[in-house]
């Protein structure tokens, strides 16, 4: 314990300047600042903070001759000319251990009411991936205490899928039975521009505190700047690499990439960047896949990060840009839709628009039978529905559409139904229910 205070003394101590930089506010806009007098050391990137005491801050996004861009962590008001500037540097991030069963801002600053300890190693908070000829490669599957997740969309170590869904189709609920349910050392949890009054909600009635216990949760709400929002997502992931470089098995999960684009957006409009891509500048694109890549198997020697990111899609538009850019480079996508939602199943998963890119590697070749069959049925009854709601639908007219009518209800429910026993007690479950089909 002496040592391990001895750690955090020196951390606390090597993040003190002997010097302090200082520039000149010049212009004075909304949330943006143009400062003078900066220094050779001054980088695109860089926090700042005003040096009169107040708690303004904010980030480089322009470098000009002997000028900078500021944009502040939130109102300028107040600011005047010729208030002075303090260059605080990259701003990286301290995990630590204790950090599990807490709740964290983005700049690791504890919001639970609780003292927490800064650790001995800062983090770059844009760190590049593993390099990819020293990944390892996908791992086992894993137990997700989810029936489909079990069976029909497989999860594995290190794996990165995307859960699609509108606003208020369950989306939450999902990604906290994962916290809970999804085999993992421990699970770091960003919540990026999420109401306020939700956190305490996640954590207590959705969460729980068997969730909590292996979780560390980083979160930026609605109201904060588009600086501290965009961060939330890079501040959890470097988090994740802190847990993942022990060797230990780290489930991430992001909620949502939709918000963290457009907090970039605003962040480098401001800069001056232009729109392109639908409403969002050129930069995204690369912003997003440079975070999913952080993702997923890591060296040799350390353990993995199994994530999953959340896409607010509207009317289930899955070529939206933040949608399309995501899809590309992940290993599956979850598709979640309102209308499987209002009619009371839950998760409101579309399985026919869904896939996991880990198969058929994950399963044995009786189990991709299963999951093929299944699949099979379902596009059956998908295709002649409306006929048969309608009563214009014939027995005997399609044998498929015959089987598929017979293990619909009961097919249907098992893509709602939890399964605390593991993966071999779903696949008998859905091998019963096939049964029921006719086939052989």
């Amino acid at each position: 314990m002496a040592g391990m205070g001895l750690e955090m003394l020196r951390a606390e101590i090597g993040g003190c300047e002997a010097l302090r930089h200082l520039a000149r506010v010049v212009e004075v806009g909304r949330g943006v600042l143009t400062v003078s007098g900066i220094g050779a050391d001054w980088r695109l990137g860089d926090r700042v903070r005003l040096a009169d005491g107040d708690q303004i801050g904010g980030e480089v996004v322009a470098l000009g001759p002997g000028q900078a861009t500021v944009l502040t962590d939130g109102p300028a008001d107040g600011v005047r000319l010729g208030d002075g500037l303090e260059l605080l540097g990259s701003g990286g991030i301290f995990p630590d251990d204790s950090w599990i069963g807490r709740i964290v801002d983005p700049f690791g600053h504890a919001i639970d009411g609780k003292p927490i300890m800064r650790g001995a190693r800062e983090r770059p908070l844009r760190a590049r991936p593993p390099a990819p000829s020293q990944r390892k490669r996908l791992g086992a599957r894993l137990e997700t205490g989810v029936a489909v997740f079990n069976t029909l969309l497989p999860l594995v170590r290190g794996q990165r899928i995307g859960l699609f869904a509108g606003s208020g189709v369950g989306k939450s609920s999902l990604l906290a039975k994962f916290a809970r349910g999804v085999e993992a050392d421990v699970t770091v949890i960003a919540l990026i521009g999420e109401r306020g009054r939700e956190l305490r909600e996640f954590v207590e009635g959705v969460l729980g505190p068997e969730g909590m216990a292996r979780s560390v949760i980083v979160a930026a709400t609605s109201d904060q700047s588009p600086l501290v929002r965009r961060r939330c997502a890079w501040t959890a992931m470097a988090v994740a690499e802190h847990f993942r470089d022990q060797g230990r098995q780290v489930l991430f999960l992001a909620d949502s990439i939709t918000r963290f684009a457009e907090a970039h957006r605003e962040v480098a409009l401001a800069a001056g960047e232009p729109p392109s891509l639908r409403g969002f500048p050129p930069s995204t694109s690369h912003l997003i896949m440079s975070l999913a890549e952080r993702a997923g198997p890591g060296p040799e020697a350390a353990g993995d990060i199994t994530a999953v990111f959340s896409v607010l899609v509207a009317g289930s538009d899955m070529d939206e840009p933040v949608a399309d850019i995501l899809r590309g480079v992940l290993d599956g996508h979850v598709v979640m839709e309102r209308e499987i939602a209002e009619r009371g199943r839950y998760p409101a998963i579309n399985l026919l628009r869904s896939v996991s890119r880990s198969l058929p590697h994950a399963a044995s070749e009786a189990e991709n039978g299963l999951i093929a069959r299944a699949r099979r049925l379902l596009g059956a009854y998908d295709r002649v529905e409306l006929m048969i709601q309608a009563g214009l639908y014939t027995a005997g007219s399609d044998p498929l559409v015959d089987a598929a009518i017979r293990v619909w209800p009961a097919l249907d429910a098992f893509l709602s139904e939890d399964e605390p026993g593991g993966a071999a007690e779903s696949f008998e479950r859905l091998r019963r229910i096939l049964g029921r089909a006719g086939e052989s």
